[in-house]
């Protein structure tokens, strides 16, 4: 239920299903330095190689990786392989949206 105030006092509306461990572990990822650099450069670019994500965030290969995997793993980023390279890119628009928001602020 989400509750506000309306014209007759406070009313409750149902609202939609909130997974409040899911946006909790969004959060947690956001708040590393590194992973929200891939985010962005995934944002503006669309779709990047380990390498290319490394450079982007001014991180070792070896670190990019384990921000995208853990990134991966939360369902925020998927990936793509094409012969012996991987690309990634943002899972769906609500991580867009969520970096978006944020960065107007």
């Amino acid at each position: 239920m989400i509750r506000y105030r309306g014209r007759g006092g406070v009313e409750e509306k149902p609202g939609p299903p909130i997974d409040a461990g899911r946006v909790a572990e969004l959060f947690r990822l956001l708040g590393d330095e590194t992973r929200t650099s891939i985010l962005y450069a995934l944002l503006e670019a669309g779709e990047l190689s380990v390498g290319e994500l490394a450079a982007a965030a001014g991180a070792s290969e070896t670190s990019a990786s384990h921000a995208l995997r853990l990134l991966r793993t939360a369902r925020v980023v998927r990936s793509r392989r094409e012969g012996r390279a991987v690309f990634y890119s943002l899972q769906d628009q609500h991580v867009r949206m969520l970096l978006e928001l944020a960065g107007t602020t």
